[in-house]
């Protein structure tokens, strides 16, 4: 009794620190890993144990797939879809919201499907006027949801099965989560379509809000300027390359970008001196004031002017940059003009606007001496863009605008990473090979496809979490093997041994989750796991129900805002206080405990 005492004074020292969050948690998994062995109970191997552990790759895997659907716009394009769909009309919205969140989470952590529909509901908010109060709580719930959905949703849910493997049970299967998932998905719509009206209609504070390209297209003048014109079969221009041409010079035509056709597809393409202009490529024309009109260059060069919408610039944010820069006194830019400098070589950009003060500058800036102050307004590619933050001390960038969050790492390798998603969830259905190798294979053909690199991939794991489940998977063996789970499990069935086995999963349910109030829903899983295990086995039942109501309760942390990190992601931007979560997410838990009590056994009977 004396070794348990000693574990049970250190879980309880665990808990402690994760309540008050001093330290961080993995630095708790840390301490007790360390600790735990100082106890006799384990050796420094048993310890290690958890870093062996074919889960532990898994969820490793399963962040850098992830990461793989956000750098390749897949998460970005069901983000739009929604706003697309959605309009302004808010249950609507909800409705969808909280499914496409609830799909994308199935398959992917959902701290970073909360991380990536945050600025989606923002804008969305912004753009209905709907407060976004209304809109992050039931991405909140819908993220948590998700992880009652498959069995690689959420990391409780895979220390639950590895539990029942190290008994020597079968584990899951990959849907076996999902009967369960879904009604609770219907359920939770249900609920935000009426406790939503609970929530108080907040909107963010007010800040310092950045540039977006249409900013910039008022605040230099440039609606009226930018064209776009088609060379024609019988152009003078085709053939000719932009320094034989000279456009700017001659008639002050601005050559932005070039867009081409190129195996089936539109390719926009940086403009540079010694690039032939060809027929059936489309010219983006930036137009300097007090030069030439537009039809005379139509006429002179056979050029047909095609449509150019107010959105352009903004519908082609993932290939076209804009960056607001400064000229600093130490610049030797100063005194010169911009032909002069020869941005477009020396930069690979296009000045398009110049701002002395607060006066912009409307007649020729291409001949304008520059002085130091003045700001420019440069087009480009956002690798130039990018290359000119890092390295050029000539010019200062004093603003990027907002359209650079969303700008894609890898633009078109969208349906390669949907394959390499679909392949792995197929084999992890199939159960050809195992889970964590079905991973590992979408991971390689990701790298190998290009739709993610290894800095971009080490950086996408949550290390942290990494780290809490490897340091507290000992617990589980340490109070195993001091009598500590019999103990619990003992101490359960007494209370109630003369209820029915309905009562038995709400107790393991209730405990679970007011239990992952105050520790992460990870770790109550690496405690509770075992603690059901042990129950069934007194019962002499199966111990699949036991084990699905576990990994259930774990994710139903709803509660409060560090119940989760997916809570606490959505604190600031919802303006949300401590008791908004417990007004909607008490009775929300209380619901969802129903509901599992009464299917869990049904679908997987005792």
């Amino acid at each position: 009794m004396s070794e348990l005492a000693v574990i049970l004074s250190l879980l309880a020292a665990a808990i402690v620190m994760f309540a008050i969050n001093k330290p961080r948690l993995d630095a708790v998994a840390l301490i007790m890993l360390t600790a735990l062995p100082l106890t006799g109970v384990l050796t420094m191997q048993e310890a290690l144990v958890g870093f062996s552990d074919p889960n532990i790759v898994l969820i490793a895997a399963l962040f850098v797939i992830g990461e793989g659907l956000v750098r390749t716009g897949v998460a970005q394009g069901l983000g739009d879809w929604l706003t697309t769909k959605a309009g302004a009309n808010e249950l609507r919205l909800t409705t969808l919201l909280m499914t496409v969140v609830c799909a994308l989470g199935a398959t992917m952590s959902s701290t970073a499907v909360t991380a990536i529909f945050i600025p989606v509901a923002l804008r969305i908010a912004q753009g209905t006027g709907i407060p976004p109060s209304r809109l992050m709580m039931p991405i909140s719930f819908a993220a948590l949801i998700s992880g009652m959905t498959t069995l690689v949703a959420t990391a409780p849910n895979l220390v639950v099965n590895s539990e029942l493997e190290r008994h020597g049970i079968a584990g899951f299967s990959f849907f076996s989560f999902t009967p369960f998932g879904i009604p609770i998905l219907v359920l939770g719509i249900i609920y935000m379509a009426f406790a939503r009206r609970w929530l108080p209609a907040k909107h963010r504070a007010k800040t310092a809000n950045r540039p977006t390209f249409a900013t910039w297209v008022d605040e230099y003048g440039l609606a009226n300027r930018e064209y776009r014109l088609l060379v024609t079969d019988h152009s003078p221009l085709s053939g000719k390359t932009l320094e034989e041409l000279n456009l700017r010079g001659s008639s002050g035509a601005n050559i932005i970008a070039i867009e081409r056709s190129r195996n089936f597809s539109k390719e926009l393409l940086r403009p540079t001196a010694k690039m032939e202009i060809k027929i059936g490529d489309v010219l983006l024309i930036d137009l300097l004031p007090n030069t030439r009109d537009i039809q005379s260059i139509r006429d002179d060069f056979l050029l047909e002017e095609l449509p150019l919408e107010g959105t352009y610039f903004s519908d082609r944010s993932q290939e076209i940059g804009l960056a607001e820069v400064i000229v600093p006194p130490s610049s030797d830019l100063v005194g010169r003009s911009v032909i002069e400098a020869h941005f477009r070589s020396r930069f690979g950009l296009s000045a398009i606007g110049l701002r002395r003060g607060r006066i912009v500058h409307d007649r020729s800036l291409v001949n304008e001496r520059l002085e130091v102050g003045d700001m420019l307004l440069l087009v480009g590619t956002w690798s130039d863009i990018e290359q000119l933050r890092s390295d050029d001390e000539d010019l200062a960038i004093i603003r990027l605008p907002a359209e650079l969050d969303e700008v894609l790492p890898v633009p078109g390798k969208a349906l390669q990473a949907v394959a390499c998603l679909a392949l792995v969830v197929g084999l992890m259905i199939s159960g050809v090979i195992p889970n964590v190798h079905a991973a590992l294979i979408g991971c390689l053909l990701m790298g190998l496809l290009g739709c993610i690199d290894l800095p971009s991939a080490y950086r996408s794991i949550d290390w942290k979490t990494i780290v809490l489940i490897v340091g507290m998977l000992p617990f589980s063996i340490a109070l195993q093997r001091t009598g500590g789970v019999d103990l619990a499990a003992d101490a359960l069935m007494t209370l109630i041994s003369e209820s029915g086995p309905r009562v038995i999963l709400g107790a393991l349910f209730l405990i679970t989750a007011l239990l992952g109030m105050f520790i992460s829903n990870t770790a109550t899983a690496v405690l509770m796991a075992p603690v059901a295990l042990a129950v069934a086995k007194d019962l002499n039942a199966s111990p699949y129900p036991f084990a699905m109501i576990v990994a259930l309760a774990a994710s139903t942390a709803f509660m409060t805002p560090v119940s989760s990190p997916v809570n606490t992601l959505v604190v600031g931007p919802g303006n949300y206080s401590f008791g908004d979560f417990i007004r909607l997410g008490v009775p929300f838990s209380i619901l969802v405990l129903i509901v599992c009590v009464i299917v869990v056994p049904w679908i997987l009977p005792m």
